[in-house]
């Protein structure tokens, strides 16, 4: 009874155990073969570490046991890469490292002075597959090919440029370079925006600078002010010249047509003479005779047959002094 009672126990025990193995191989293998993938995410499986498959958002399973392995990309994340600088905690007062980082900013112009450039490229990946294969380590080629890009259009423009209005410019033509040369190598990443967060003289010439800064904003100035008193004078000026001309054109245009009235009136008058002169010698003497006469205080009617005017003259002079005794 002993012994099988024994051999019973011993039976239980072990099926227990087979049970309780099973059970734990089982979540083992569920463990191994069940993976999620996030909203933002791709799963790239590899296979014995060969690429497999890529798999969507969701709950998905995998051969278990290593056999196959998945790597989760967050292909709707956008990253950032800072060159120049580094930001120790973002915020509304944001904390920049003291550290500086004169490798990566300082850089040579194309007229060969010497600036300070900072900037910060941000990325998506766009394709999970060429960003795990195609290139070794995408982040620090990133770098690598961001800064050199950066050095060739820096070097393309001259300090003031760099320094003042070239910066949206330079940015630009940044991202459309960097976008080209990562196609080029089929790094799977695209470009978001290049900003150029600070360009500086360095901190040896920068008070000279800022002094050349200051005289060119006092000549726009000086510029401006004088374009504003040129504006204002010159309108005026023009505006009188203009006044000035339509009156010496409306005098022009008065006399030539006084002028031709008393043409039209000398022919006309020509004319009648021609046909009749004594009458029109006669009224020609009449009308000028009417318009002196009114005009004259003493007027004397002499016969034509009077030889001797004088002595009438005197009287009448004298008869005014007796008048006047």
């Amino acid at each position: 009874m002993r012994v099988s009672v024994g051999d019973n126990t011993i039976s239980l025990s072990r099926g227990r155990f087979r049970n309780l193995a099973t059970g734990v191989v089982v979540l083992i293998f569920v463990i191994s073969a069940l993976y999620s993938v996030g909203a933002d995410e791709e799963g790239v499986i590899q296979r014995f570490g060969k690429y497999a498959r890529k798999t969507n958002p969701g709950l998905h399973m995998k051969v278990p046991f290593g056999i196959e392995t998945v790597r989760k990309i967050k292909v709707k994340k956008v990253f950032k890469q800072e060159f120049g600088f580094r930001t120790l905690k973002p915020g509304i007062k944001t904390q920049y490292s003291s550290k500086r980082y004169d490798d990566e900013s300082i850089m040579l112009t194309g007229d060969l002075n010497v600036a300070e450039v900072e900037w910060i490229v941000q990325y998506k990946i766009k394709n999970s597959y060429n960003y795990l294969f195609k290139i070794q380590d995408p982040d620090e080629t990133l770098r690598a090919m961001s800064e050199a890009v950066v050095r060739r259009v820096v070097g393309d423009r001259t300090v003031a440029n760099v320094l003042t209005m070239g910066r949206v410019d330079i940015a630009k033509d940044v991202e459309e370079e960097l976008q080209a040369l990562l196609d080029q190598f089929d790094s799977g990443m695209q470009i978001v925006t290049v900003k150029l967060q600070g360009v500086n003289p360095p901190d040896p010439v920068r008070p000279a600078f800022n002094e050349v800064n200051r005289a060119k904003q006092d000549r726009e100035t000086m510029i401006n002010e004088a374009w504003e008193d040129y504006n204002k004078r010159i309108p005026r000026a023009q505006g009188e010249a203009e006044q000035k001309i339509a009156e010496a054109e409306g005098y022009a245009l008065r006399r030539v047509n006084a002028a031709q009235g008393d043409v039209a009136l000398f022919n006309q008058v020509y004319k009648e003479y021609r046909l009749a002169p004594d009458v029109t010698r006669r009224r020609l003497y009449l009308e000028t005779m009417g318009k002196i006469l009114p005009q004259m205080s003493d007027i004397y009617i002499i016969d034509q047959e009077q030889k001797a005017i004088l002595p009438f003259l005197d009287l009448g002079k004298k008869a005014k002094g007796g008048e006047g005794q």
